[in-house]
């Protein structure tokens, strides 16, 4: 098993009101880094059979703000393949959002996902 340029994975996840640590809802970066670890931590497993270690993360790009109540798709892609490192494209896109104006627990399904975080990251995997 080794990790292939294009391999992918994708998890969703609701933020619930819990997560909301700014005035107006909003949620801070670090969760959506959390998100990038997660998505990571599996894409290495299928990719490679460990967990991998974190190593760095480059060019992160915080697009758009990610409120208490939004569904989040993290994406983690391999972009290049090393002998022991393996460089990830990181995307979270918000499918859903909270919809107040409708009702307390209103929401609805976004006609195009927003983009709110993008990121580079290395993930070293042991030696084989």
């Amino acid at each position: 098993m080794t990790a292939t340029v294009g391999q992918a994975v994708t998890h969703r996840r609701y933020v619930p009101a819990s997560h909301a640590h700014y005035g107006g809802n909003l949620v801070d970066g670090a969760y959506v880094l959390g998100l990038f670890g997660d998505v990571g931590t599996d894409l290495s497993i299928r990719s490679d059979g460990d967990e991998g270690l974190f190593a760095s993360y480059s060019d992160v790009q915080f697009l758009a703000p990610v409120l208490a109540g939004d569904v989040i798709e993290a994406t983690a892609t391999v972009i290049r393949v090393g002998r022991r490192s393996r460089e990830i494209a990181f995307e979270a896109r918000v499918v859903c959002r909270a919809a107040p104006e409708r009702g307390p627990s209103a929401s609805r399904v976004l006609d195009e996902p927003l983009v709110v975080v993008t990121a580079t990251g290395t993930v070293v995997v042991p030696a084989r």
